[in-house]
């Protein structure tokens, strides 16, 4: 399976914060913002990644990750010359993805739960079968989203994208698993009225083929859409909350591939090094002398 993180737009919702630099390398807490949606493909064993941005940020994203080695993983990169549409990076990672199963997760969106392994594998399996999946989460806004209806048995009934009268509370999140043929069915996607590729479309056609399945993250869970203002703090706020209360770091990438063992321990303490006396070179400083179990 490939990887694919969308990390373009102009994030003018983050103006002035934004202008110079794309709002997927803004920190949240302690680490650039990209680390969390990376961390989020390597937990679904996911070591082929392609990066997709636009053409002055992809340099710098370049300059953060590099090839990936350091992660134990393989990252390419793309340019995305102007925003048309989440569904447009399936044409634009055709190449990439080359007939392969495909996930693709925003570059603003951040994932924390306990069980969120079994989600994912559910969808790893669901794409096995030629299904795609959707992740769903409750909203108070649905009108703000895409939305998703699903029956008691999770059967899923409709997607629309911001509906004027929502027929679930159940947003679809910045997480998408498609099967093999997803660049194929990306290039059936007509523009909508605000011209732009939509991923909603795209989510329509596997369900009316009856392949669209959704997994449904429950209490306890947490999805944070980083793209404006108040929720970048807000998701500051809850990672510094829980890595002060439980003593660990959320999303570090060099932690998943150590464990995973995609990198190994001498590569892990370079990496350590490479980050000077930061709260995140301690981590895995502790993670290599084996205080800290993933």
């Amino acid at each position: 399976m490939k990887g694919i993180i969308l990390a373009g737009g102009s994030g003018s919702r983050l103006y002035p914060l934004t202008k110079v630099t794309s709002k997927q390398l803004l920190p949240v807490y302690d680490k650039p913002m990209i680390y969390y949606p990376l961390s989020t493909l390597m937990l679904a064993g996911v070591r082929e990644i392609l990066i997709i941005s636009t053409p002055s940020d992809t340099p710098r994203f370049k300059e953060l990750l590099g090839n990936g080695e350091q992660f134990g993983i393989s990252l390419s990169y793309a340019v995305q010359k102007k925003p048309k549409g989440l569904a447009e990076a399936f044409i634009i990672g055709e190449e990439f993805i080359d007939n392969d199963s495909c996930v693709m997760i925003l570059g603003d969106n951040i994932f924390y739960g306990g069980w969120f392994s079994k989600n994912i594998q559910e969808a790893i399996k669901n794409v096995d079968q030629g299904n795609a999946t959707i992740f769903a989460y409750y909203v108070k806004n649905p009108e703000d989203f895409g939305i998703v209806e699903f029956d008691e048995e999770k059967n899923v009934i409709s997607v629309e994208e911001k509906p004027k009268n929502p027929k679930s509370n159940y947003c679809i999140t910045g997480l998408y698993f498609y099967p093999k043929n997803v660049s194929q069915m990306a290039k059936k996607v007509r523009p909508s009225d605000r011209g732009e590729l939509e991923i909603t479309t795209l989510n329509d056609y596997y369900l009316k083929d009856n392949k669209l399945k959704v997994q449904v993250l429950g209490r306890g869970f947490a999805w944070l859409d980083t793209g404006t203002i108040d929720s970048l703090m807000e998701a500051g706020t809850f990672v510094k909350t829980v890595q002060e209360r439980q003593g660990v770091i959320i999303s570090a990438p060099e932690e998943i591939a150590y464990y995973r063992k995609w990198i190994s321990k001498s590569e892990l303490l370079e990496s350590a090094k490479m980050y000077g006396k930061s709260l995140y070179a301690d981590h895995l400083l502790r993670v290599a002398e084996g205080k800290i179990i993933l």
